[in-house]
């Protein structure tokens, strides 16, 4: 009788943490189908380049890219082609002296609609003015379309 009692406890407390978990799963689904827990909503608008570039701001539209950078090499480069996931400007003759920022628009994207997340990679083709050797520097870009 007492190995009954205690298989009927067990089997109570069971019962009560899987109701108390069910309902739990139940609040986070809501949540989930309301869009409170959208990680979209959560997305920290990111434009990382590498070292000797800064970006300095970032506008992601459905046709066009915008991007202000920021030339920290610590020489004068020549900006000959800027791809941001795709949306390409390769006809670009853009002298930049260290330390300037510059704005650069690039248009005749399909970038997607407003308000869907926006993720690539982008590429700066440069020539560094004094030597002639043409380079590339790497970065990434998140965030939404506006």
């Amino acid at each position: 009788m007492i190995a009954q009692k205690r298989g009927q406890a067990a089997l109570e407390f069971l019962m009560t943490y899987g109701w108390a978990i069910l309902v739990v799963l139940a609040a986070i689904a809501a949540l989930a189908y309301f869009g409170v827990l959208s990680p979209e909503k959560l997305l920290p608008t990111k434009c990382l380049l590498e070292t000797g570039f800064t970006c300095v701001s970032s506008k992601i539209e459905p046709t066009q890219a915008i991007i202000v950078l920021n030339n920290g090499i610590g020489k004068t480069i020549e900006i000959t082609g800027i791809d941001i996931a795709g949306c390409a400007d390769n006809t670009l003759n853009a002298t930049m002296l260290s330390g300037n920022e510059q704005t650069f628009t690039i248009t005749g994207c399909s970038n997607g609609v407003v308000r869907d997340v926006f993720r690539g990679e982008i590429e700066i083709d440069y020539t560094e003015f004094r030597t002639g050797i043409t380079k590339k520097a790497y970065g990434d870009i998140a965030t939404k379309i506006e």
